[in-house]
Parts: structure tokens; C-alpha cells; sequence
């Protein structure tokens, strides 16, 4: 099976292909590195040209209230493209509770992303993750100082990127879901509780404060980041630190 990989070189693409390559599928990856361009469109029909599947793993470059634009316009030019070619399976990777989390920008252009593949003419899967491992130390600069870490106790089900990438080969490989598959970490902690294990593993002596009101995810109340009728990974977070 030919696998049209967009956003095939980034830290979730360049797994996929992996994946997919080592299960004998022909997997390409295609990015602006390699001359494709899902904003201008440059490179696109070409990139599917004879794919079957077009997995889009592309991401906006920035999490403001620009980054709908950059979903519609990507997903317009992708989707006419793969009608074109009769790609017959098209794949997105979202983000466990982003329908839920109205108040972030980039959580609504995901939730559009989702909407405009459901609606166009090809037969679909959406694969929702929550909030990846190797993302925590991003997470810990938005609010930290010399200091202190300043997070908030929202509940977080990391998942490491190898676990999201494995999810993503699979369900490109298999027949169309015309739904959504969700899938988490093993474990659920609060999002400070995580930063405090994240430290002491790094040897770090900052503290952690809890401050509701601290970082992107504050703002998400009740459970949005966590999944328990997901299906789950086998990595634990301090295994995957280890």
C-alpha cells in the first residue's frame, strides 16, 4: 500500500514512516523540506499522486487565532487533491478533548481540522491523542523561573510520541474508521504533580506551586486531557524518562 506521509519529517511523521515502512508498506514522507506546501499548495498533487492514503500530520505554526486559517486553507488543498488522485483513506491526528476547550484557539482549529475531513468526500479516520511525554518541557518553561514552576492541577494522561506514532501506522494501514479512535497514556496524573516528578528526575530544585490560574491549562476544567475509554499505551511516564 502506498502511504502519502504530509509532515512526514517531524517528530510524529518520521515514526509513521518508520512504522509503516517496516510493515512493508510504501510510506513517503512529504514536507516543506522535500517541496511540499499545504498553505500554497505547491508540490501537493504531486506528493499523492498514486497514494491510497494520505496521512496529514502537518500542524499549524503557531496555537493563536491564527491557526484556523491554516487548518481550513491545508485541509481544502489536501482534500481536492486526494479526490484527484482517488486516494481512498485520509488520516488526521487530534487531540483528546478539543471540542471540550472552546476558550483555546488552537483546540477550536483542531476541532475545524476534524470537522472539514468528516465532511469532505473521502473516507476517514481521526486519531485523538492526549497530550504527549515529550512535550513536558515546554510545558514547564511557559511559567517557570529561576526559581519556581508555576502549574495548575489539571488532569494530564501523557502518551509517549512512539506509542501516538504506532497508533497512527496502524490505523492508516486498516480499513477507514469514519470515526474517531482515542488514545492515551496508561496512567493519569495532575498536570503538577507531573512537573514535580519531571524535576526530580532531572536532578532540578526548582519548586513546584500549584496556581490554578498558571499556563495554557488553566483554563481546562474537569477531565479534558484524559481519556478512560481510550485505548492505552503501554509506556509509563517514568519508564519513558528513564
Amino acid at each position: 500500500m502506498k502511504i502519502a506521509v504530509i509532515g512526514g519529517t517531524g517528530l510524529i511523521g518520521s515514526q509513521v514512516v518508520n512504522y509503516l515502512n517496516a510493515a512493508g508498506h510504501q510510506a513517503v514522507p512529504h514536507a516543506k523540506s522535500t517541496g511540499v506546501d499545504v498553505i500554497s499548495g505547491t508540490g501537493v498533487e504531486e506528493a499523492l499522486a498514486g497514494a491510497d492514503v494520505v496521512v496529514n500530520l502537518t500542524n499549524s505554526p503557531t496555537f493563536d487565532e491564527a491557526s484556523p486559517a491554516f487548518f481550513q486553507t491545508s485541509m481544502d488543498n489536501l482534500l481536492a487533491a486526494a479526490q484527484k488522485a482517488g486516494v481512498g483513506h485520509f488520516v488526521i491526528l487530534s487531540i483528546v478533548g478539543a471540542d471540550q476547550v472552546p476558550e483555546l484557539d488552537y483546540y477550536r482549529a483542531k476541532v475545524l481540522q476534524e470537522k472539514i475531513l468528516a465532511g469532505g468526500p473521502i473516507a476517514y479516520s481521526i486519531v485523538r491523542a492526549t497530550q504527549f511525554m515529550e512535550f513536558m518541557d515546554a510545558v514547564l518553561s511557559w511559567t517557570a523561573d529561576a526559581d519556581t514552576v508555576r502549574l495548575p492541577a489539571t488532569p494530564i494522561q501523557p502518551i509517549a510520541s512512539k506509542d501516538v506514532a504506532e497508533a497512527v501506522a496502524e490505523v492508516a494501514a486498516g480499513d477507514p474508521l469514519n470515526g474517531t479512535r482515542n488514545i492515551a497514556g496508561p496512567e493519569v496524573f495532575s498536570l503538577d504533580e507531573l512537573g514535580r516528578i519531571t524535576l526530580a528526575h532531572k536532578d532540578d530544585n526548582r519548586t513546584v506551586v500549584t496556581d490554578p490560574t498558571a499556563g495554557m491549562f488553566a483554563v481546562i476544567k474537569g477531565d479534558a486531557l484524559t481519556d478512560k475509554n481510550a485505548h492505552l499505551a503501554a509506556t509509563r511516564y517514568e519508564d519513558w524518562l528513564s
